[in-house]
């Protein structure tokens, strides 16, 4: 299994777990999966497509995983993905 790390933004579209363990291969069939289990969290993560979006950043342990693979990033049972949204706003 691996862990998926919920941001608290998204939370509420999985019943209040900061943390949902799905099975898959690779960094996409993971997210896949978290969409399976929570569509409305997929529609927040992945686009109609089901690649990520672009304001998610994917961290695979510390790692980034544009700077690995991407979502083609192989992971194993025990590691931890960590979903990250853009944060934008501000006051100019």
């Amino acid at each position: 299994m691996i862990s998926i790390q919920i941001p608290t933004a998204l939370r509420k579209f999985t019943d209040n777990q900061g943390s949902v363990d799905v099975d898959g291969a690779t960094v996409g069939e993971a997210l896949k999966n978290l969409a399976e289990k929570f569509p409305d969290v997929g529609k927040n993560i992945l686009d109609e497509n089901g690649t990520a979006r672009n304001f998610v950043n994917i961290y695979l342990g510390e790692d980034d995983v544009r700077s690995l693979n991407g979502v083609d990033t192989e992971v194993s049972d025990g590691q931890e993905l960590l979903l990250v949204p853009s944060i934008a706003g501000g006051v100019n």
